[in-house]
């Protein structure tokens, strides 16, 4: 299982969850990733730990001011990127671009999708991974996989549908290490999860909780 931990604009040290999760995965042995600010990529990368871009813009060099430039986060240590999350949503073309954009500098792509239908969508354009993420669980601290598995794996079958070396990792409320095994036995290959570690009081503990059925 994946663990991507997107750290959003929280108010949290993107140092610390960094140090924690790289220790955590070294521990554990379990992938964990961390997606900070644009402007803490370089920093974060820094601590060893898997680093990921929260998006990139479908852009090329040139007059494009206030766009994430693919080149720009490769350069500062990202190694993938999330796009079109439910709070920076994307034209279909611009996805299509971003993943163009990500592919120049090898940078690992995850589309995130609202349900089944636009999983299937989002897989027709070739990312590395599709994410299903129920807008209205995000943030509740209740797991899709709980919530509503049939979403979970209705996005498995959709991606497998159109490619089925597109993997799908489940959002949404992801907290706890049970969270974790419920995405893994409805199908999916990894998580991804915020708040329940970025607004943390110990997002090493919440971390080690997590991994801790998996090791």
């Amino acid at each position: 299982m994946f663990v991507l931990v997107n750290l959003k604009a929280y108010p949290c040290d993107p140092i610390e969850v960094a140090t924690a999760a790289a220790d955590v995965s070294d521990d554990s042995g379990v992938r964990v990733a961390v997606a900070p600010q644009a402007a803490h990529i370089e920093s974060v990368a820094e601590t060893g730990v898997e680093t990921w871009a929260q998006h990139v813009s479908p852009v090329e060099h040139g007059s494009h001011t206030g766009s994430t430039l693919a080149e720009a986060v490769a350069d500062a240590g990202a190694v993938g990127t999330l796009l079109n999350h439910s709070e920076n949503r994307l034209k279909l073309a611009d996805i299509d671009g971003s993943l163009d954009a990500a592919d120049r500098v090898d940078l690992e792509t995850i589309v995130c999708a609202n349900n089944p239908a636009q999983i299937g969508a989002a897989a027709a354009l070739g990312p590395d991974a599709v994410a299903v993420e129920p807008p209205e669980l995000i943030g509740t601290g209740t797991p899709v996989s709980k919530a509503d598995p049939d979403i979970v794996t209705g996005a498995v079958d959709a991606a497998a549908r159109v490619d089925g070396d597109v993997d799908v990792l489940c959002g949404a409320g992801i907290s706890t290490g049970e969270d974790l095994v419920s995405a893994s036995d409805l199908g999916a290959t990894g998580v991804l999860l915020a708040s329940g570690v970025a607004k943390a009081d110990d997002p090493r503990a919440a971390l080690e909780d997590l991994v801790e059925p998996l090791v």
